[in-house]
């Protein structure tokens, strides 16, 4: 089975509760960036305190032929204690058969789809069965309800044993959703990136901006702005150039309803750093200059 390619940038979901667009303007929007060539779309289950998958599918309802142009991205495993459904009483984690079935099967529903094309287990668990989770995983792919497969925030080893599992019966792991960003280095520095590079892992990364904390007062900050201003941009497109610059095959997710900062990260993602502009920016975050 071929790995599932994505767009160059994704759009994510996580905040969508809060973007105050009915199903109309969500479905435009979903439109515009389909044009534009973002047609993927990362969601997880617990988005939104478990409203953001019904708030897309009822607007994905409204251009049924849409589907066609898109790969869905959702996660599982995580339990959170809802405010506004019955569906958990405990904080945890759940990688159980009975869980990852019911937590498909609802988020099927709220997206208003079929078939999910890449299921990613949302945080790496102690008590992940790998066998029991592949043999999961093997029973949803080849009941026509998840195309491919993936992990997010799983470091090497936790990914390895999984993987072992998934090979044994025909599947792979296709992608590891991390966080990266100028400020945040540590899915580069343990080794995380390289391990995904040596198995053709392909990465999504989230949180590309620092949660916004790229915009404010720092040293990396003050570098950022001082690179920004050499490249004649703004140090969004610096930070995007930053993670492009790796290796690794790197899927940004944009979760901003401002369809400008997604076209931000789309150009920067044909752009590039002199490599002494990079080493300023990841000197500056290490607070200390390379050895």
């Amino acid at each position: 089975m071929e790995k599932l390619e994505l767009s160059q940038v994704v759009q994510g979901f996580w905040r969508l509760n809060t973007w105050q667009m009915d199903s109309q303007t969500l479905n435009r929007h979903l439109n515009e960036l389909v044009e534009m060539g973002v047609t993927s779309m990362d969601h997880a289950d617990i988005y939104g305190d478990y409203t953001c998958e019904g708030l897309f599918g009822q607007a994905l309802k409204l251009s049924p032929n849409l589907r066609d142009s898109m790969q869905i991205i959702t996660k599982c495993g995580i339990e959170l204690v809802s405010k506004t459904q019955k569906l958990h009483d405990y904080h945890q984690y759940n990688y159980t058969k009975e869980h990852i079935e019911a937590s498909v099967e609802r988020s099927l529903k709220e997206l208003n789809i079929n078939e999910i094309d890449l299921l990613l287990l949302h945080r790496p668990s102690p008590l992940l069965n790998p066998v029991e989770v592949a043999d999961t995983l093997k029973g949803l792919h080849q009941g026509g309800k998840v195309k491919h497969f993936g992990v997010s925030n799983f470091k090497r080893h936790q990914f390895d044993v999984l993987q072992k599992a998934m090979q044994s019966i025909g599947l792979n792991l296709e992608y590891n959703q991390v966080e990266i960003s100028p400020l945040c280095l540590e899915n580069i520095e343990d080794g995380t990136l390289n391990d995904m590079l040596t198995r053709d892992v392909d990465i999504m990364c989230w949180s590309p901006l620092a949660g916004g904390n790229i915009f404010k007062t720092s040293e990396t900050n003050r570098v950022l702005q001082s690179v920004a201003k050499k490249y004649e941009t703004t140090i969004d497109d610096i930070s995007y150039r930053f993670i492009n610059q790796l290796p690794n095959k790197i899927h940004p997710i944009v979760g901003s309803q401002n369809i400008q900062r997604t076209q931000i990260a789309q150009k920067a993602m044909n752009s590039s750093l002199d490599s002494k502009d990079w080493f300023e920016i990841y000197k500056a975050t290490l607070g200390r200059d390379i050895l």
